[in-house]
């Protein structure tokens, strides 16, 4: 049925709809935010759900899939749209409206403390993956929410920072993936960041708000506000937000105790500080509009959105997905992105093990499954299996040590994780257990959460001295990193192998046993540059990050990650893009030719190995001819091909004319006239073929 929302925002009274721009509790108490609907006229209540790696309803379970890093890592938008449609189908099986995901934030600093949610330094890496998700999400019924526009890159001082960044690099780095995802996937919802953005706080944006989002991209969907996010009333009416959340003060929202924790004089409870904000779209934007300051017409633009939203997902009709939880299909979804997005850093004929090989399982964790980072993404899976569990079930013979204390995990929602078993360690008796194996593998962490970024790149513990012990000791050694982000590696020269499977989620053993043994190909390829300590980044500056006096200055501009590398010439441990395959692949011929609307790029890759395995062609643009400082070569496009044995294939991979474009402040969008450069290669540093064109 097609819902006539202008005869139902006139049929409401002003407290009518002011109850439909600010959410409140949720009588089931399932939902992350909760809008009432109003009965008397129709309108259906509207049900909000954290759900960047899995589902978060309250008290409940759900399958908790990989880190977002870890989907970005496959480089696969197909396996990112599959990853939606169960994202979208869980959500409906809780009854849920809205799933509040996915985050395309860009990765700038190697210590945010919520990386390991968003999904790369590159924003068309970061547009693919999330255009991706956001189109299997809706696909089932259900609104995907965007987030956190805009510039949300850390978690110090998040409520008050301002990034001061200048307009072409919000609009080359920042903007993207948040226009992808409005222009190409319809998303129905955009979550405003908490931080300042020039000085202004994101809810009362207008320039970002209403000019380039709902103005210049056209989005006409719902601009909701991130938890206690807003921060005025009649400014942010007027500037473009439209929902406030979760609309209700803080001592009303969360148990008494949690209250008493989020003090920010208390920095020792289990949540951290958290602004207590009035409820500013409830009676202070009543009387706003009472007065004339808010015209009604602006408050009721705001209740048309919210029913275009309830109209999208088909709650007018009351035909929404019944949708499915917790199902085989799931299950086997979320071991298939864990191993895909494994990356193999470093491969000295370690791996794959044989049948045979004696294994010793080291790590202060390796007997708990690393489902994710601290924070409002938490998922409690009905499910799941460590790399104890997982080796157990595939080795022909396995000891297990933890060699050092068990690593914190920081946990705010869910159950906490972490070790099952005696907790005792010995960093002499894992090196025994090396000694006697036919290979050690050394199962490392850190510790990632919302609220804080991390102190450092180091692991923490002495998981480092344990990894280097170990090394010494063992014939082979095998390093499995479940981070959120690049760490120091002073040990990497001792050891055969390093994995890097971020935080895997339920099916981390399972998939972990697929990739030591081969029954599966490591599948990624980074998704983000490994420096080799923060000095590396652009970000190693206090005045850069976490930002002084309130500020973080984006002085960098558009050099942010590997554009930064190469721009400062400094070489990475591991480049963006870098992963390696059990197979061996060779490029052949590689060809360019003029489209109607760019270029398409053909290249021929053949698998000489003896096993299957996948390559990811990537192609860089050089646009030479900018007349301004420009990076040296930027993601414009890449593809994915799974080999046979001996096979070969023709990549193809589509430019458009506009990918060599920068942002002139004065023009706005430019692409240069006269030669550019195409690169192909396996990474952004391991280029195979250079192709001039003309633009």
């Amino acid at each position: 049925m097609e819902t006539d929302a202008s005869s139902l925002v006139d049929g409401l009274t002003l407290e009518e709809k002011i109850e439909l721009v600010h959410g409140t509790l949720d009588p089931d108490g399932k939902a992350t935010g909760y809008v009432p609907g109003n009965e008397r006229v129709g309108i259906p209540p509207l049900t909000m759900v954290d759900g960047p790696l899995g589902v978060r309803a309250m008290g409940e379970q759900a399958t908790a899939f990989p880190s977002s890093i870890a989907l970005a890592s496959s480089w696969n938008p197909e396996l990112a749209r599959s990853f939606g449609v169960a994202l979208g189908r869980e959500a409906a099986a809780h009854d849920q409206d809205v799933v509040l995901g996915p985050g395309v934030n860009i990765v700038r600093t190697p210590r945010g403390g919520r990386n390991f949610e968003y999904y790369s330094e590159d924003p068309h890496l970061t547009s693919r993956m999330g255009v991706g998700t956001i189109e299997g999400i809706q696909s089932e019924g259900v609104a995907a929410t965007v987030k956190h526009y805009v510039a949300n890159n850390q978690e110090t001082n998040r409520y008050e920072v301002s990034a001061e960044v200048g307009e072409r690099a919000l609009r080359e780095m920042y903007l993207p993936a948040f226009r992808a995802a409005v222009e190409e996937a319809d998303v129905l919802s955009v979550m405003t960041a908490y931080n300042r953005v020039n000085g202004v706080h994101m809810s009362d944006h207008e320039y970002l708000l209403s000019d380039v989002l709902k103005g210049e991209w056209g989005f006409d969907g719902l601009v909701v506000s991130d938890w206690w996010g807003t921060r005025s009333t009649v400014d942010a009416a007027l500037s473009g937000l439209d929902l406030e959340m979760p609309g209700v003060e803080l001592e009303a929202y969360l148990p008494e105790e949690a209250v008493e924790d989020a003090d920010p004089s208390d920095d020792g409870g289990e949540l951290p500080p958290m602004p207590d904000v009035p409820a500013y779209f409830g009676d202070p934007l009543r009387e706003a509009v009472e007065s004339g300051e808010v015209p009604e017409e602006v408050l009721d633009e705001k209740v048309s959105r919210l029913l275009r939203v309830l109209e999208a997902i088909g709650r007018f009709d009351d035909d929404g997905s019944e949708g499915a939880l917790d199902t085989s299909e799931h299950r086997e979804l979320a071991r298939d992105v864990a191993v895909e997005g494994t990356v193999l850093l470093t491969n000295d004929d370690a791996l794959p093990l044989d049948d045979s090989d004696s294994v010793a399982l080291v790590g202060p964790n390796a007997d708990a499954a690393k489902l994710g980072g601290g924070g409002s993404s938490e998922v409690t899976p009905f499910t799941d299996t460590s790399p104890l569990d997982g080796l157990r079930e595939r080795a022909a013979s396995l000891s297990f040590e933890r060699g050092v204390p068990p690593i914190a995990e920081s946990s705010f929602f869910a159950d906490e994780g972490g070790p099952t078993g005696d907790a005792e360690a010995s960093i002499d008796d894992a090196v025994t257990a090396a000694e006697d194996a036919d290979c050690a593998v050394v199962v490392a962490q850190d510790d990632a959460t919302e609220f804080k970024d991390r102190a450092h790149m180091a692991l923490p513990g002495d998981q480092n001295e344990l990894i280097s012990a170990v090394a010494e000791a063992a014939e082979r050694t095998v390093v499995v990193l479940r981070t959120s982000g690049p760490v120091e590696m002073p040990w990497l020269e001792s050891v055969d192998a390093v994995l890097e499977t971020w935080y895997p989620g339920q099916a981390d053993g399972d998939a972990l046993a697929d990739i030591l043994f081969g029954d599966a190909d490591p599948g990624g390829r980074l998704p983000v540059t490994f420096g080799r300590s923060a000095e590396d980044y652009p970000t190693a500056d206090e005045e850069a990050f976490p930002g002084v006096e309130g500020k973080a200055h984006y002085d960098e501009g558009v050099f942010v990650g590997y554009r930064y590398f190469d721009d400062r010439d400094i070489e990475p441990l591991f480049p963006f893009g870098h992963g390696h395959s059990y197979a061996t692949f060779e490029y052949d011929d590689a060809t360019i030719s003029e489209t109607d609307d760019g270029f398409e790029l053909a290249v021929d890759v053949r698998n000489v190995a003896d096993r299957p395995g996948k390559e990811v062609v990537q192609a860089y643009a050089r646009t030479s001819a900018a007349p301004v400082a420009v990076p040296d070569r930027e993601l414009v496009g890449f593809e994915s091909v799974t080999l046979e044995p001996g096979a070969s294939a023709t990549v193809g991979v589509s430019l458009a004319r506009e990918d060599f474009a920068y942002y002139d402040e004065d023009d706005g969008w430019t692409v240069p006239e006269g030669t550019n450069a195409v690169l192909v290669g396996r990474s952004s540093r391991d280029i195979r073929a250079t192709f001039e064109v003309d633009v």
